[in-house]
């Protein structure tokens, strides 16, 4: 029996026979507290989870917003702050695992064990409470045998003294005195018979109780001893279980330890450093020194343009930039070219057609060559693995034809013909593209770049550079500030996708003959309106440019040409030249040229 298995000196049915009640009210608080400790865990386990899931709303939160372009340049401190939050959600994984096994493999095993043991002492105390009240039956039994001998016994001793009086008085007859000894005989066989009862109750009851205080009551209480012991060994057990479900996942978490030191290491600011210059590097050369003004010489040629430029900035209103506020807030259409808004709009149409998704020129023109050159070069790999996929697709087709055609069972060759006509074309197409593109970065390849950045200072005045706004102003000193006037830069700007001369917009109707409306002084376009509308400086083409598109002029590198307005911040210069057909006047692009501005 389990009550035999427990030492003697350490049982309860020995040490605490007595202790009925006690042992009852201990085993009753020892479950409770191991339910509380179970408890314990499952708040436990709820923190585990909710840590879980904070630690992953962290990471959605931080993780860093994709896009095309970060993802070919990425920097080494943005790759290692991703591993970083990779292993933060891997830990928000491993804590969620040992949130499941303390409450699988712990939680659950301490309620099944407090079931059981509270199952386990009702039965044991309801075991006890029976022995305690059969052994509180057999002594009121013996209490009640007690009592019937005791009034037997005196019955007996009353009637034995009424015979001996009865036998000493002469005055009663025989029959009184055989009367009294009937009575004292039948007192006496009762006493008897209650002293014979109560001498067997009492064996029974001494009997019942030994049995009762020495092997049943002590198995109840070694049962319940069992069962508290039980409980402090699950206590032990459990605990140590719920170490070892930490212990399971700390290799795993100190890998994910291990993963953020890794990405830490792999920062390297070099390489960002690096990663940096390839963005961003234009491909410019950095402007040259700043030639010496000599004051003391005179130039009777600058001294005339700018007794000119001051006569039309007076009399003409000039601002900033060179031109009148009334052809800034006129620089609309292109030189009345389009005589209605059919054509603005289809010149719009083409200009937005020659851009690029991301607002780019298809040919990348408007960037800095470094830059040109590695879209370009994106461009062509990009096409590169289009052709070749869809010359895979075309070869699939192709096979599945001749699959068809020598086994019509398997399929109708026909089926297959109209799309491998469309693969043929999109892969012509494809192509075509292709190499339109590679000849592009060929180009951009053998080109020389000499050019300084727009953004540096390139805009000359008699020799000197000036810094240039992004709107295509000068900042040269004294610029229009002798008569106090505000010139605001946007008075006449669009935008670039509305300015530029492909658009046909944000030209002046001033510039070329029958222009319509643009000027206060109506005429059309001769030798003596450009002797009128003085050249601001002059120019000199660092590329070939070849004009695409009406509002545009074309040029060769190193052409000089005359400035009649500056960029406006579309990023086009209008220009003039002469030529065998006369005088043409247009657009250039304004990183394509070099400026010299008169004072």
């Amino acid at each position: 029996m389990a009550a035999q298995e427990i030492e003697s000196g350490t049982s309860w049915g020995k040490e605490l026979w007595d202790q009925f009640d006690n042992l009852a009210t201990h085993t009753q608080k020892g479950i409770d507290f191991f339910e509380r400790f179970g408890n314990f865990i499952r708040d436990r386990s709820a923190i585990e989870v909710e840590y879980a899931l904070k630690l992953r709303r962290l990471v959605k939160n931080y993780q860093p917003k994709k896009s095309k372009e970060d993802e070919e340049n990425e920097f080494s401190s943005l790759i290692a702050f991703k591993n970083v939050l990779k292993e933060v959600a891997d830990l928000a994984g491993q804590r969620e695992v040992v949130a499941e096994n303390l409450q699988n493999q712990v939680l659950q095993n301490i309620m099944l064990l407090s079931k059981i043991l509270r199952e386990e002492r009702k039965k044991a105390l309801n075991q006890g409470a029976g022995l305690t009240q059969s052994l509180h039956t057999q002594i009121g039994t013996l209490d009640r045998a007690k009592r019937s001998y005791e009034k037997a016994f005196r019955e007996a001793e009353k009637a034995i003294e009424s015979y001996h009086k009865a036998d000493a008085d002469f005055h009663l007859s025989r029959a009184d005195v055989e009367k009294q000894r009937v009575n004292m005989n039948i007192r006496n066989s009762q006493s008897e018979d209650a002293k014979s009862e109560y001498a067997n109750q009492l064996q029974i009851t001494n009997k019942q109780q030994q049995q009762h205080y020495q092997i049943a009551l002590p198995e109840v209480f070694n049962k319940l001893q069992e069962l508290d012991e039980k409980r402090t060994r699950g206590m032990k057990e459990f605990i140590k279980r719920a170490a070892d479900v930490e212990y399971e996942v700390s290799p795993i978490i100190a890998r994910c330890l291990e993963g953020m030191v890794k990405a830490a290491d792999s920062i390297n600011e070099k390489d960002d450093s690096m990663i940096v210059i390839e963005k961003y590097q234009s491909g410019f050369q950095p402007p040259g020194d700043i030639p010496f003004e000599d004051l003391s010489k005179s130039d009777p040629d600058a001294s005339n343009n700018s007794q000119t430029h001051n006569s039309s900035t007076g009399l003409n209103h000039m601002t900033g930039k060179g031109t009148t506020k009334d052809k800034l807030k006129k620089r609309v259409g292109i030189f009345g070219i389009f005589t209605g808004n059919k054509k603005i709009l289809e010149a719009c149409i083409n200009v937005k057609n020659n851009l690029s998704t991301d607002g780019l020129k298809e040919d990348f023109s408007d960037l800095p060559p470094t830059q040109r050159r590695k879209k370009l070069t994106a461009k062509v790999q990009e096409l590169q693995q289009k052709v070749a996929q869809e010359q895979a697709a075309s070869d699939g087709l192709m096979k599945m034809k001749g699959v068809y055609e020598a086994n019509s069972m398997l399929g109708d060759p026909r089926t297959v013909e109209e799309q491998l006509n469309e693969s043929v074309n999109r892969l012509d197409r494809l192509r075509h593209e292709l190499g339109r593109y590679q000849k592009l970065l060929e180009q951009a390849n053998n080109q020389t770049f000499i050019q300084h950045s727009p953004q540096s200072n390139r805009v000359t005045q008699n020799g000197q550079r000036s810094s240039r706004h992004s709107n295509g102003s000068s900042n040269h000193e004294n610029s229009h500030e002798d008569n106090g006037e505000d010139h605001p830069d946007d008075a006449g700007s669009l935008s670039s996708s509305s300015a530029s001369p492909e658009s046909g917009l944000g030209t002046s109707h001033t510039s070329l003959p029958g222009s319509g409306q643009g000027s206060t002084n109506e005429q059309p376009m001769n030798e003596e309106y450009y002797e009128a509308e003085t050249p601001l400086g002059t120019c000199r083409a660092l590329y070939p440019f070849d004009a695409t598109s009406e509002g545009s002029i074309p040029m060769s590198e190193g052409e000089e040409l005359q400035v009649i307005e500056v960029d406006q911040g579309d990023g086009w210069t209008r220009v003039r030249r002469f030529s065998s057909k006369g005088w043409e006047e247009g657009f250039v692009p304004t990183s394509y040229i070099e400026c010299t501005l008169y004072a």
